[in-house]
């Protein structure tokens, strides 16, 4: 088994979160785990369905910019986020790129039914 790579606190970017955050699919993620349950990747309520090595990846992005840790049991990978680490090295961006999103998101349904 591969080991997988989960980068120190102190090597959390903000640029490359806002990078990984940039993808709708991958906010989407994101935006699950703030609820603070381990998911595993079938436990995702997406909103459309992608390919096995699609999700691969965004979930590689998600774990390279210090975002979410995978914890490997078996064949299982169970997914958390990271918001100790990310809170202490960006106070409060998560809840404040969580909000933005929300707010933009009720723009968009709005201006779709105008």
């Amino acid at each position: 088994m591969k080991n997988l790579n989960h980068p120190s606190k102190e090597d959390i970017s903000l640029l490359a979160i806002l990078y990984a955050l940039s993808e709708p699919l991958r906010f989407s993620i994101i935006e699950q785990l703030t609820k603070g349950e381990e998911l595993t990747c079938g436990g995702f309520k997406l909103p459309f369905s992608k390919g096995k090595s699609t999700m691969t990846h965004h979930f590689k992005v998600l774990r390279d910019a210090g975002l979410i840790y995978t914890r490997v049991d078996g064949r299982e990978h169970y997914t958390s986020l990271r918001r100790q680490d990310i809170e202490e090295r960006f106070p409060h961006l998560l809840d404040a790129l969580i909000t933005a999103f929300k707010i933009e998101a009720k723009q968009n349904l709005v201006d779709s039914k105008s």
